[in-house]
């Protein structure tokens, strides 16, 4: 079990910690929920959906990285697919507070970089802020997401954001986990392909401004993420911090980054590489190389 979890396990019933322990206990668990996994937890833990998630959440808060507020929140968000993907804030010393990550997004995030075709819930610790509620917003699942809290009724995202405004007004038809690829041509090694394939799933269409990046970790593995943008502007996550959560989740530190890739337009309206090097050199990463993005 990785160590960041303990504390919270510890703290779990009898009947959860049983069922529990041979996922955590496995060297490749990634902060997510397969369906037969699901199933098998809500069999033996005697719970149902909502009041399982519920439970979880200590597990999710416990992949927080908070070394500035010290104030975890954790986030399950529960797929079409029956897959249910953990999510945590994240905040970065050296950076600006505008880098930090909330666990709302990084719980779609998450299910977004691994494929997920739509969401169903969003169960969080505390209530959404606005940032997170307009970011909800451009998922597919619109306003009728639903949104479980503890010791509340479920509601969905439409009662916490009445009057919305989001994608569907600006008469935006393809919106975050609908599936797309820009068509831009793989190039490069690895790491550069990576970066393409995340900038050829991105959600820009407001700027047109794709955008994607690969991280090479300490370990070797090659974490991906693509950017996500907001009908209202400043809920948009950059390409850096999608593939960090992807990081966060598996385990790694953010500190322990040994490369990195990113891939943009180079006549963009809106780009990510000053913005991308400044948290990166916060981070202990000085090594950034930026490729072009170009049309198969």
């Amino acid at each position: 079990m990785h160590p960041r979890f303990r504390p919270a396990f510890a703290d779990l019933a009898a009947e959860l910690q049983t069922a529990l322990l041979p996922i955590l206990d496995a060297e490749d668990f990634a902060a997510f929920l397969t369906p037969d996994q699901v199933d098998s937890l809500c069999q033996q833990s005697g719970m149902d959906a909502d009041a399982l998630a519920l439970a979880l959440l200590p597990l999710a808060a416990a992949c927080a990285v908070t070394p500035l507020s010290r104030f975890n929140v954790g986030a399950v968000a529960r797929g079409n697919s029956g897959h249910w993907y953990f999510g945590a804030n994240m905040e970065f010393t050296g950076a600006t507070m505008q880098q930090t990550v909330h666990a709302e997004q990084s719980a779609v995030t998450h299910a977004w970089l691994r494929g997920e075709s739509g969401l169903q819930t969003i169960t969080v610790n505390y209530t959404p802020c606005g940032h997170c509620r307009q970011f909800m917003n451009e998922l597919n699942s619109g306003t009728a997401l639903r949104i479980s809290l503890p010791g509340r009724p479920v509601a969905t995202l439409g009662d916490y954001l009445p009057d919305s405004f989001g994608p569907r007004d600006l008469h935006i038809s393809t919106l975050v986990m609908d599936e797309v690829d820009h068509g831009y041509a793989p190039t490069g090694d690895a790491l550069a392909q990576a970066a393409i394939a995340a900038a050829n799933r991105s959600h820009a269409p407001y700027s047109q401004a794709h955008s994607g990046i690969a991280l090479e970790s300490a370990s070797g593995a090659i974490y991906h993420g693509g950017y996500i943008e907001n009908a209202a502007f400043n809920p948009s996550l950059p390409p850096l911090q999608a593939a960090l959560i992807l990081l966060n989740m598996h385990g790694e530190s953010c500190q322990q980054i040994a490369r990195a890739v990113l891939a943009e337009l180079p006549d963009a309206q809106l780009q990510q590489q000053p913005a991308t090097a400044a948290t990166l050199q916060a981070l202990g990463c000085g090594t950034l190389h930026t490729v072009t993005l170009k049309k198969a």
